[in-house]
């Protein structure tokens, strides 16, 4: 957590020729501003009006230049923005006190930009000179117009209306704008015409204080990220800089505002009010609740007002005497907010990407270590490398046919192999134990308990159970999963080993996996199909090792041998059977190769889709046969030894046959899953090499039959432009060079030098746009 401290208060003061300097005295520090107002003699001789005050600050702005209010107040908290800090700046005063000018300044005149087009460009500055941070910068900028939010960059052509209305919302992360667009600018200029395209809509109106009087409240946002490029850790850093221009308050009655004006008014009052009533109970320490919701204004800057950032305030207040109630009012408002007290703390986050990056090297350092330690215990053998998709399913498949007593030894010193068994193990007690709550065994030379089921009925005279096969002894209840019919065994074997062999044989043309196809060169994304785990290794290192010997497809012969160019160039279909025929052949049968084991992977899901199906209906028949059974004993009258239920071997046979039942549909199941995997990865390889097949298409066309005679000598072998190294358009214009005429005209011409560039023809872009934008609705737009 941060140290907690004050928020900053300055007063900026109006130039005007009638000073009233006998009422307004500044302090020799130029932090103090003395008030003094004359008695009103209309109240008589015993009068107790206050008559003076005095206001300490942290800084008295009189007859400044924008460079100086800026320096004051804006770049320090700008600067500590680009290591974590949030910050907000907001302007607050009387109508016309010069809120906006101070904010935004003259946007004809480049000398005079306010705060905000300055904080956006000591921002890039900033950029420019961290290389070794990655720094993303989005803005927004939101308008409070009669207690309704709008977007004032709304009206770009990719942001398009909104249809629902822009709510405040408020989770963990703290206050944002749901429906409020925020932009990517990676350059100044960008941010910029952002700038410019929304003050462009702004609310203004026009009475006896201002003439160009702001009707709503603004908030120009900036968005920061920051990560790390050298420094491999997971976290990065954000902030925001919220810069606040409010509307002005004003008194009606000097305003002289009607209508649609005065209404206007109406709402900017009331929700100033709430403004200061939430500075009030901010700045009292013993106060619990702070009333942040009482207008849209507090409510969208409650994580600004008192809250984790830096916080400046700039007070615009008048100078001449007619307007000094206000000046007093404005005073107020500026020591009232002195009293705040934020927590500026470094907004810290963690990228998911770069932890699992870290994991990973931490992963293979443990892994070294442990290779280390298994050779000096000579456990040479153990190997602990992720696997993919061929090894899981041939290790299951030797715990599934070890189990079922077809394979008699299985390698358990392989990690995964225990990892599986214990699996097994794990899920064959815990249906055991389930059977034996509630059934029980009866041991055949326990005569006690037979001649209670004599009574029971449920044996004849001889003391032969009722159901029992001849030559076999069976009992009532739920034999252990060991003592399995023998019979009963063979038969499952022999309906598992046509499915495990095939498995076996459909998993040898598997594709291989994703980090394995990252070694292979791109120019032969092919899937390998193989058996065996060293064999697709082997193929992987053989490919690895031809590709790097091999030259890539563009340097390939059939590269050289280009078309004779015509005067008219083929159609884009025609060449593109050509091409296909030629040049790009090796990725043609690459990209079928791959099309078909994907198909060929959709058609087995589709089978294995319909075994698991007729096994469904085979469970259910089978439970719905075990619950008629269960309401015949119930119907017949239950009976139990010892606490324990007694049942008769039809039942039993029913419990083991839905056993087994749902054992196969639990495996095919299993298969699926890893089907669709393939599926999935499989069509993904085909994605690519569609991209690749069409991305090679339009290089090879370009080259052959757009690009000018007159390039084809820099694009031959040994030349200084490689094949698809620069874009078409970029060739065809290389002799092109007007636009950096144009740069060098500005930076001769343009009195502020190199740095008003951007500023400028931004200016220049939304005045285009302004020009030829349709009629706005009333209300809206410059008045």
């Amino acid at each position: 957590m941060g140290t907690r401290k004050k928020v900053h208060a300055f007063v900026r003061v109006k130039p005007t020729d009638d000073f009233a300097h006998e009422m307004i005295r500044y302090g020799d520090d130029n932090k103090t501003i003395d008030i003094h107002l004359k008695k009103d003699i209309r109240r008589g001789v015993v009068n107790n009006q206050q008559t003076d005050w005095s206001f300490k600050l942290d800084g008295v702005l009189h007859d400044a230049s924008q460079d100086l209010v800026y320096e004051k107040v804006a770049k320090d908290v700008v600067s500590q923005a680009l290591d974590g800090y949030n910050g907000t700046i907001m302007c607050y005063g009387q109508t016309g006190a010069g809120k906006t000018y101070t904010m935004t300044g003259a946007t004809e005149n480049y000398k005079h930009r306010g705060i905000l087009p300055r904080a956006l460009q000591q921002v890039f500055r900033m950029i420019e000179e961290r290389p070794t941070y990655a720094i993303t910068v989005r803005v927004s900028y939101l308008e409070i117009y009669n207690e309704n939010l709008f977007d004032l960059l709304s009206t770009l052509p990719y942001v398009g209306p909104s249809v629902t209305p822009m709510t405040i919302v408020e989770n963990s992360q703290g206050v944002f704008i749901k429906g409020l667009s925020v932009h990517l600018t990676s350059q100044e200029e960008d941010a910029f015409s952002l700038l410019f395209e929304g003050e462009t809509n702004r609310i203004i109106a026009s009475h006896t204080m201002n003439k160009n009087s702001s009707r709503s409240h603004c908030i120009f946002t900036i968005y920061l990220e920051a990560h790390s490029r050298t420094l491999s850790e997971e976290k990065y850093i954000t902030s925001k800089i919220n810069l606040v221009d409010l509307a002005g308050s004003e008194r009606l009655g000097k305003s002289g505002s009607e209508g649609r004006v005065l209404k206007e008014a109406t709402y900017i009052n009331k929700s100033l009010s709430f403004l200061e009533q939430a500075i009030i109970a901010l700045g009292d320490q013993k106060r619990d609740h702070i009333p942040f919701r009482q207008c849209k204004l507090t409510h969208s800057l409650k994580d600004s007002l008192g809250g984790n950032c830096n916080m400046v305030l700039v007070t615009n207040i008048y100078g001449e005497a007619a307007q000094l109630e206000e000046t007093l009012s404005s005073l107020r408002f500026a020591s009232r907010m002195k009293l705040v007290t934020t927590e500026p703390a470094i907004n810290e986050k963690y990228d998911a990407e770069r932890m699992v990056k870290n994991l990973e090297k931490e992963l293979a350092l443990l892994k070294q270590e442990l290779a280390i330690h298994d050779s000096l215990t000579n456990r040479t053998f153990v190997t602990y490398d992720p696997m993919d998709e061929i090894q899981i399913a041939e290790i299951n498949s030797q715990v599934r046919r070890y189990l079922e007593g077809t394979l008699d030894e299985i390698d358990v010193r392989n990690p995964a192999v225990t990892t599986v068994l214990s699996q097994f193990g794990q899920q064959e007690q815990e249906v055991e134990s389930t059977l034996r709550r509630k059934y029980t065994l009866i041991d055949k030379n326990d005569f006690a308990a037979i001649s209670a089921v004599q009574k029971a009925g449920l044996v004849d005279v001889d003391g032969h159970l009722v159901g029992e096969p001849e030559g076999q002894s069976f009992g009532l209840g739920v034999a252990p999963f060991s003592n399995k019919p023998g019979k009963k065994a063979k038969s499952k074997k022999t309906s598992k080993e046509p499915l495990s062999s095939s498995a076996k044989k459909e998993g040898a043309s598997s594709p291989v996996s994703a980090k394995d196809l990252d070694m292979v060169s791109t120019s032969k994304t092919q899937l390998v199909p193989s058996s065996k785990d060293g064999d697709v290794k082997d193929m992987l290192l053989r490919d690895r090792e031809t590709s790097s010997i091999e030259p890539p497809l563009s340097d390939s012969p059939k590269e050289e041998l280009r078309p004779i160019r015509s005067d008219t160039p083929p159609s884009k279909p025609v060449a593109f059977e050509e091409f296909k025929n030629e040049r790009g052949s090796e990725i043609n049968r690459i990209f079928k190769e791959n099309k078909s084991i994907l198909n060929e992977r959709r058609k087995r899901a589709s089978e294995t889709t319909q075994h698991i199906n007729a096994i469904k209906r085979e469970i259910d028949v089978t439970k719905e046969a075990l619950n008629f059974q269960k309401s015949l004993r119930e119907k017949q009258g239950e009976y139990e030894n010892k606490g324990l239920m007694i049942i008769d071997e039809e039942e039993f046979l029913l419990i083991l046959k839905l056993k087994d039942l749902k054992k196969q549909y639990r495996s095919e199941y299993q298969d699926l899953r890893d089907l669709r995997a393939e599926i999935q990865y499989c069509q993904r390889l085909v994605d690519q090499c569609r991209h690749r097949l069409l991305m090679e298409f339009d290089i090879w066309y370009n080259e052959s039959f757009v690009i000018p005679e007159d390039i084809q000598m820099a694009l031959k072998p040994g030349g200084s432009i490689q094949p698809g190294m620069v874009s078409t358009n970029r060739i065809v214009s290389l002799g092109e060079d007007d636009q950096d005429k144009f740069s060098q005209l500005q930076q001769r011409v343009l009195p502020e030098g190199h740095d008003s560039i951007s500023f400028y023809n931004a200016k220049v872009k939304t005045e285009q746009k302004v020009t030829l934008r349709p009629m706005s609705p009333a209300g809206w737009g410059p008045q």
